[in-house]
């Protein structure tokens, strides 16, 4: 190996690599405005998800919206219309910019516990029944926990509606997953 063919494996790792990204992430300043950015652009019938930013993004807030990037100048006009604007829109080009999945599913027996950003739901697999809720430190978990222990996955109340934190938001989505999981029992 000559000295020039490492100036040519350099110039080969500098090259963009091709992009075959469907996908695009907006990132936000902060949580809250993901949140809403979620919320308006569902409200509009777009297919979006909320995910955990690659490590290359991260830039405090722990979320990221993942949209269709063929939509991406609608979302964007859409999104500054309601007065949100993403401080970057990323799209999904290679593996190490993929969005991470917030969601952990770990079974225990004959229960199944989703943790969702740093908030945990725990519930039978059978009945749904929620048993335990742990995580966060925001100041209104423990009421929310309260009013969703001893109800299963399908009549607690949403955490959205009743928390006001970004742990009832994690917790909302790992309801949301755990419904996904468990097949509602018939009456």
């Amino acid at each position: 190996m000559g000295i020039l063919s490492v100036f040519k494996r350099k110039k080969n790792l500098l090259k963009p690599e091709q992009s075959s990204a469907s996908e695009g992430m907006l990132v936000f300043e902060n949580t809250s405005e993901v949140i809403k950015a979620e919320r308006v652009l569902k409200d509009a019938g777009y297919n979006v998800r909320v995910m955990g930013p690659p490590p290359e993004l991260r830039t405090g807030c722990d979320l990221v919206v993942v949209f269709p990037i063929v939509i991406q100048l609608q979302v964007i006009r859409l999104l500054k219309a309601e007065g949100l604007e993403p401080v970057k829109t990323v799209p999904v080009s290679s593996p190490l910019l993929s969005p991470v999945s917030l969601f952990h599913v770990k079974e225990f027996g004959d229960f199944i516990m989703v943790r969702a950003a740093n908030m945990k739901l725990s519930f039978e697999k059978g009945s749904g029944l929620i048993v335990n809720i742990s995580g966060g430190g925001c100041p209104d978990v423990p009421f929310v926990a309260a009013q969703m222990i001893g109800k299963t996955l399908w009549d607690a109340p949403s955490p959205r509606e009743i928390g006001y934190t970004l742990c009832a938001y994690a917790l909302s989505l790992a309801l949301e997953h755990g419904k996904s999981l468990c097949p509602r029992p018939q009456a």
